[in-house]
């Protein structure tokens, strides 16, 4: 008899959760909005790039999202009404994740924003399942700003959070959310696309990729998927590159170095016709936008450095007056910028884009 209660126990349970799932809203409806390269599947969103955000505003008391990641490395910030309500941690199985519950009865705004970059894997987003009070309401429009960010670990995060002095790059303390390029975006209320890779630099990186290969691809860790560019046109283009080239090109030893080298460090003149070539292939992408060619704040904008000399040569050369040049000082500590610090950088590039640009 007690075996016979426990399957039936268990069957109860299976069939609820099969009738949750056959309830949930399709992750292609037209009600949630997507910010970020989405690739989609036959059955779901794939979330993969920094700062990627589903957002959604419904009326009710709570909502829950079908997920499945690929490792169990990434980490969601869940902004219920514009605040930080909790951290999510997906893990490996595909399941209903409960976003929002027990809010007071009326209008919400939801966000569900990825901290990590795609080197923590990627993210599934099957669907999501407002509770037996709530109902999805139409998108909000969408933000007229764009901007896109090209970057590096600075523009990622990286060890944003970690407060204990060894710049822990792991998922824990990695939060897109807090760095410059979301607060900017933020600040001017723009929808915008990191198109990110901590390491990464335009001749050189610490592993086998460098910005040029990666910069037009939908899914960064296939060669062959390739980003309309049409989907989605930005106003302002930012890209803040250099930090690791400035690194990876004293460093003969590496095997990147050699790999992209061999055993003489490229001169000035490869580094400005590279650094020019990048700026080139956004230019064509995007004739209209406003380019900030940016650097900062970590130690390849020190005083003496050569890298914003090769950035303002290499801009100068494009003969271009709506792509500009924006040198952050060195901000003499050591390691990745921390919240404070990534504070300074979205502050020094809003009163630039302020004072430079009129969109």
């Amino acid at each position: 008899m007690k075996k016979n209660y426990l399957f039936l126990l268990l069957w109860l349970f299976c069939a609820c959760a099969c009738h949750a799932q056959d309830n949930v809203i399709s992750f292609s409806d037209p009600r949630i909005h997507y910010m970020g390269r989405i690739v989609t599947r036959d059955n779901s969103a794939e979330l993969s790039w920094t700062a990627t955000t589903v957002t959604i505003s419904f009326d009710g008391t709570g909502i829950q999202a079908l997920l499945r990641d690929e490792r169990g490395d990434n980490y969601y910030n869940i902004v219920v009404d514009g605040k930080l309500t909790m951290i999510l941690h997906p893990d490996k199985d595909k399941r209903l994740y409960t976003l929002a519950s027990g809010l007071p009865p009326g209008v919400h705004s939801l966000e569900l924003f990825r901290r990590t970059e795609w080197a923590m894997g990627k993210t599934w987003l099957y669907g999501l399942l407002p509770d037996a009070h709530t109902t999805l309401l139409p998108a909000p429009p969408a933000p007229t700003r764009k901007i896109e960010f090209y970057g590096n670990s600075i523009t990622c995060g990286y060890a944003v959070e970690d407060s204990s002095g060894k710049d822990r790059g792991t998922a824990p303390y990695e939060n897109a959310y807090v760095a410059y390029a979301s607060i900017t975006a933020r600040h001017f209320n723009a929808d915008y696309h990191c198109v990110t890779k901590s390491g990464i630099g335009i001749l050189i990186s610490w592993f086998p990729l460098i910005m040029p290969e990666m910069w037009d691809r939908a899914d960064a860790t296939d060669s062959l998927s390739k980003w309309d560019f049409t989907q989605w046109t930005p106003d302002v283009v930012v890209i803040n590159l250099f930090q690791n080239d400035a690194w990876l090109t004293n460093m003969p030893d590496h095997e990147q170095f050699k790999a992209r080298f061999g055993k003489t460090a490229p001169d000035t003149n490869t580094i400005v016709r590279a650094y020019r070539k990048f700026v080139q292939g956004v230019r064509e992408k995007y004739p209209r936008a406003s380019i900030i060619c940016m650097l900062g704040n970590m130690d390849a904008s020190k005083a003496g450095a050569p890298w914003p000399g090769y950035i303002q040569k290499a801009v100068g050369l494009l003969g271009d007056k709506n792509i500009y040049t924006l040198i952050v000082p060195f901000k003499g500590t050591p390691g990745h910028p921390n919240i404070a610090e990534q504070k300074v950088l979205a502050d020094t590039l809003t009163s630039f884009i302020d004072k430079h640009i009129d969109w």
